[in-house]
This record gives structure tokens, C-alpha cells and sequence, in this order.
């Protein structure tokens, strides 16, 4: 049998060291998302690189590079200067790099430049693609067109909770004399976690969003990709269609971010969103004290208004008053000689008619007694004829059952005792 031809491991890392070495004999430019930095005690820098890809940006690529010491104290500045930030993680960069193979540590790059343009290019173009698909969706002036409430007190605050803005806006509010209901939902503000962070601290406020006037977010200064997460399209997307007015106090004072764009009102610091909070308080204490000076002004001039209208009402009910009074007087004068006259003449015409109703009274009261007299005597003598004695005298009897009278001989039976009562005398007697 004949030998099997194979490599060594060291051999086969050997070849693809001179692959490697023949393919990248010079350094490339290469475009990646930084997923992790790491400065060593030694001064020199390690990173992973990443690329991402599809709509959940799942990792595509993963490569480990290194900006040796000598490198990383110029580069880093530099990149700082020209964009503001400085290099960490989540950012997208563009990085010329040598690709190298180690035997023990397998394959790296080394950076020796980075183009902060690029960066910066990149944060804008995110930055208008978010503009541009929330303008399409149709949300974009969705919370801005919210009506802002008159009185602003019940306020939920997203914010970190230790963090110098938060204490800040705090502050601020304690200065003023009004009353606040702040309620704080506490999330990152910033690193990875932020986006995801306050989301989920907007979407709690949204949950109870009747306790509340506004939604505050707010944090203090940051470089650019500190902020990076308020150009993001889902949280713009939940802050253009959050159900409350939204103020934003971000704490920059270049470019607004996409978030202060969607906002409903957007302010430089939270100090600056606490202090509008309480001078719009203060401008409704004014409107208040306006229109109670306003509404006393107008209770007077009325009240005087009235004032003169019963004055002229009072004098002229007085002289209608004076005119009615004379005119009744005239007028119950030519009634009461009125009334004098047919009382006269209904007196005269009574006693006449009086002296007739008297006569007529007389004849028609013998007429009466006289006929009411026969009346009587021949009651009398119809009720002497039916006395039951008399009635009895001409044969008749009356038969009882039970002490009472029977009127009709069905009612008895064979057997019933009765009493017969004749004109004189009674018997017993037992129904056959």
C-alpha cells in the first residue's frame, strides 16, 4: 500500500501565510463597524470588527485588528478632532489596513490609518435615510402636530437616573414656584443598550400615557456617536408617533438629531426644557392674572351700567306710578257714584218684590198645610188596616223555621220542626 501524501498543521498555516502574503503584499482599505475597544495597559488598541447584514443586521464577517501604540496615540486624536467623537464602539469606519496570519493566532489586521470623513458621512447618511423613511411612512409631523396643553405639570421624564442632565432639569425645577409631578422612567442614554433602553422607557410612559401632559427626553452632552442612537429609525419612529408631545433637551448644540426633528418641541439641554416648562408656567400665571383684571374691569363697567339703567328705570316707574294713581282715583269716584245709584235702584225694586213674594208665601203655605193634612190622615189609615193583628184576625197565620218566617214551603223539609202563630195563640208542629 502506498504512503499517504499529507501536511503538517504548521505546513498548512505556512501555505496560508504565503496565500495571504502574496494576496495583500500591500495595505487595503477596509469598511467595518467596530463591535468592541479595547486600549491595553500597554497602549495598544484591540478591536472586532464586524460587518452586519439583513434586516435584523445579523453579523456577516468578524475579523480581530490591532493600531499598535506607536499608531493609536496620533490616529485616535486625529479622528477625534475631525469628527467631534472618538473611536468606540457602534461606530462605521474606514480603516487601511495590512492583513497578517499567525500561526498561533490565526488571522488579523493591522490598522495604520482611518478616513473620519467617512465616519462622518456615514452618521449623516443614517441620519437622512431615517428623515427620508419616516417622511414616506407618513409620521414625520405626527407628534409635532399634537396641540401642546396650555398647562404642563404631570411630567414623565426619560432619562438616566444619575446622570448630570437629569439632575440638571431637577434642579432647575426646583427654582421655580410651581409645582411639578415629575416621574422618571429610567434607560441607557447612551453605548449599545441606549436604543433599545429608551424605547422600552417610551413604550412604559405610552402605557399610562392618561397620567401624564408631555414626555421629556433628555441628556446631557455627549460627542456625536454618543447620540448616534437619537438618529435611529425605530426610536424616531416611536417618538414621531408617540401619543404625548414630546420635549427633547439632547444636549448639543450643532445639527439637531433626527429625534429633536420628530419632536414636538426640541431644546438645547434639559436645563433649557426645565426652564421653558416653568416659564410657560409663569406666561399662564400672567394670562391668568390678565384676565382676572380683565373680567373685574368689565364686572365694573357692567355693575354701573346696571346701576344707571335702574336709576332711570326707577325714576320713570315713579312717574308712571303717580299717573296710574290719579287715573284710578277718577275712575273708582265715577264708580262709587255708579254703585250708589243701582244700589238705590235694586232696593226699590226688592222691597216691590218682596211685598209680592210675601202675599204669594201666604196662600201657597195654606195650600200646602192643607193638602199635607189629608196626606197624613190617609197614611194613618192605610197603616192601622195592615197592622199583623188585623191581618192575622182574617184567618191568616205565619209559619217559622229557625225563628224566621218562611215564605216559600220548598225551603222545608220532612222532619223540620216550625211554629205556627195564629190571632190568638201558637203551636209546634213537625213537617211530614
Amino acid at each position: 500500500m502506498s504512503e499517504t501524501r499529507h501536511l503538517t498543521l504548521q505546513q498548512l498555516q505556512a501555505r496560508i501565510k504565503e496565500s495571504l502574503d502574496g494576496a495583500f503584499p500591500l495595505p487595503v482599505w477596509v469598511v467595518a463597524e467596530i463591535s468592541e475597544l479595547k486600549v491595553n495597559y500597554s497602549g495598544h488598541c484591540y478591536m472586532e470588527l464586524v460587518e452586519k447584514g439583513g434586516d435584523n443586521q445579523v453579523p456577516r464577517a468578524k475579523c480581530s485588528a490591532i493600531v499598535w501604540r506607536s499608531t493609536w496615540g496620533a490616529l485616535s486624536s486625529y479622528f477625534a478632532s475631525a469628527t467631534g467623537s472618538p473611536l468606540g464602539a457602534g461606530m462605521k469606519v474606514l480603516l487601511k489596513v495590512s492583513v497578517n496570519y499567525h500561526e498561533l493566532y490565526g488571522l488579523s489586521l493591522t490598522v495604520s490609518d482611518i478616513d473620519p470623513l467617512y465616519t462622518l458621512g456615514d452618521m449623516e447618511r443614517q441620519r437622512q435615510e431615517t428623515i427620508l423613511r419616516l417622511q414616506e411612512e407618513g409620521v414625520y409631523d405626527m407628534n409635532r402636530s399634537l396641540d401642546m396643553p396650555p398647562v404642563i405639570q404631570r411630567i414623565a421624564v426619560v432619562s438616566s437616573r444619575n446622570a448630570a442632565g437629569f439632575q440638571d432639569f431637577m434642579k432647575e425645577l426646583g427654582r421655580s414656584p410651581y409645582a411639578f409631578d415629575v416621574t422618571l422612567f429610567d434607560a441607557f442614554m447612551q453605548g449599545n443598550e441606549a436604543e433599545a433602553s429608551i424605547i422600552a422607557a417610551l413604550e412604559r410612559v405610552a402605557d399610562e400615557a392618561d397620567r401624564f401632559d408631555v414626555a421629556v427626553v433628555i441628556r446631557g452632552g455627549g460627542s456625536q456617536s454618543d447620540l448616534a442612537c437619537f438618529n435611529s429609525y425605530r426610536l424616531c419612529s416611536h417618538l414621531a408617533q408617540f401619543p404625548l408631545p414630546v420635549l427633547t433637551g439632547i444636549g448639543h448644540d450643532k445639527d439637531q438629531s433626527v429625534a429633536d426633528l420628530v419632536a414636538a418641541l426640541a431644546l438645547k439641554t434639559p436645563t433649557a426644557v426645565a426652564a421653558h416648562l416653568a416659564d410657560g408656567l409663569a406666561r399662564f400665571d400672567t394670562w391668568l392674572d390678565t384676565l382676572r383684571d380683565e373680567v373685574t374691569g368689565q364686572t365694573v363697567t357692567m355693575l354701573d351700567q346696571a346701576r344707571r339703567s335702574l336709576q332711570e328705570y326707577g325714576f320713570s316707574l315713579s312717574r308712571t306710578a303717580t299717573e296710574l294713581t290719579r287715573s284710578l282715583e277718577l275712575r273708582l269716584e265715577r264708580l262709587s257714584g255708579e254703585v250708589v245709584r243701582r244700589s238705590e235702584a235694586l232696593l226699590t225694586a226688592g222691597r216691590t218684590r218682596t211685598d209680592g213674594f210675601r202675599t204669594l208665601l201666604a196662600e201657597r203655605t195654606h195650600t200646602l198645610l192643607t193638602a199635607r193634612g189629608r196626606h197624613i190622615a190617609m197614611l194613618e189609615s192605610l197603616t192601622e188596616s195592615r197592622r199583623p193583628e188585623k191581618i192575622l184576625a182574617l184567618g191568616f197565620s205565619v209559619v217559622r223555621s229557625g225563628g224566621k218566617a218562611v215564605k216559600d214551603g220548598a225551603a222545608l223539609r220532612e222532619g223540620d220542626p216550625v211554629r205556627i202563630t195564629f190571632a190568638r195563640g201558637e203551636k209546634e208542629a213537625i213537617i211530614r
